[in-house]
């Protein structure tokens, strides 16, 4: 190639660069318009929190299962399996908590939510079927929904039991699928 342009005028020299340098620049528009095409389709995420957790939980059984199984594939120990098969009811009516603070710096945003999901636990002998109870904290910032925190309160297995507390749910299944759901609708790729 060098050898072809040094032998030729400089007029024909600057046309075949500008012809190659028009080519590569078209070469790149034509693969990055398919990924803006695919980001004007999708939605962002929705600003109220009654339609965000609507969608949100339709998909959550999905997306936490998935958190469950990638955790197992490392631990075949475990014997005892959890399946999420449904996440509903949805409260939005928040718990006061402004006595047990102090007086707050900048206003409070943070939206409480409370939801349950229907679970199956298979261990070797048979299956159960669970309900557990979960409290939401969400906050709305520049960029989309992000969750603050995430309480569980798991079903008791017996009737007449004393209620568990409440544990910190951040790091199980079902907080790994809320984060992972809300990045995936911060980023515009959830479907309908």
């Amino acid at each position: 190639m060098k050898l072809a342009l040094r032998n030729q005028n400089p007029d024909t020299r600057i046309r075949k660069l500008l012809n190659i340098a028009l080519i590569t620049v078209l070469s790149f528009v034509s693969v990055a318009s398919p990924i803006q095409a695919f980001s004007k389709r999708s939605e962002t995420c929705p600003s109220d929190v009654e339609t965000l957790m609507t969608r949100m939980l339709k998909d959550l059984p999905g997306y936490s299962n998935r958190v469950a199984q990638r955790s197992r594939i490392g631990d075949r120990s475990v014997e005892i399996y959890n399946y999420i098969l449904v996440a509903g009811n949805p409260e939005f009516e928040p718990l006061p908590l402004s006595n047990l603070q102090y007086e707050p710096e900048l206003p409070d945003e943070t939206k409480q939510v409370f939801f349950t999901t229907l679970e199956r636990q298979y261990t070797p002998t048979e299956a159960i079927l669970l309900q557990n109870y979960y409290w939401l904290f969400l906050t709305p910032t520049s960029e989309g929904w992000r969750l603050v925190l995430l309480f569980s309160q798991l079903a008791d297995l017996e009737q007449g039991d004393l209620p568990l507390p409440p544990q910190n749910a951040m790091n199980g299944a079902i907080g790994q699928g809320i984060k992972l759901w809300l990045k995936d609708c911060r980023a515009g790729v959830l479907k309908q």
